[in-house]
């Protein structure tokens, strides 16, 4: 199973009209409506804040909301200690990813975020952007951007 983030599922939906792109969009129900593809609860009501159409498309599709637990929230503070965030987030990831990537770990489902790759990690990980955060040590995380997860799909649309 992967999970959407915010970033991933917006993209998709700003740049892949669903009427112009209606077989991605029938794939993309599938994979909601057979758990292939599920969401956090914090990045479904970050959709519903950015793209209100999206959050209600996901909704009719049956998308699994993955809800935050105490092992979530456990494990949202222990990255958020491993980064040196104390009180104040920066330009790094923010408090929301922070669950996002702590609900896909504990999940152990991949993420499907569209967040930049920093080829050069910052030297302070207070800085870490979603994707540096996944591949660090006891998170574990397999992210990949919108169009690799088309990519890995093999799946022809046309």
């Amino acid at each position: 199973m992967r999970a959407f983030d915010t970033s991933s599922i917006v993209y998709a939906w700003d740049n892949y009209p669903i009427e112009q792109f209606p077989r991605l969009w029938e794939w993309i129900g599938q994979q909601c409506a057979s758990g292939e593809v599920a969401m956090s609860v914090v990045a479904l009501d970050e959709v519903v804040h950015v793209s209100p159409e999206c959050c209600r498309w996901l909704n009719a599709a049956a998308i699994t909301k993955l809800p935050v637990t105490n092992a979530i929230v456990q494990m949202a503070l222990e990255i958020k200690a491993s980064l040196g965030i104390e009180n104040q987030y920066g330009i790094g990831v923010g408090e929301n990813d922070l669950f996002i990537v702590a609900t896909a770990s504990t999940n152990h489902c991949g993420l499907i975020s569209n967040e930049a790759v920093q080829q050069n990690l910052p030297s302070a990980k207070s800085k870490y952007k979603m994707p540096a955060v996944c591949a660090m040590p006891g998170v574990g995380v397999n992210c990949i951007s919108f169009l690799d997860y088309l990519r890995l799909s093999n799946t022809v649309f046309g």
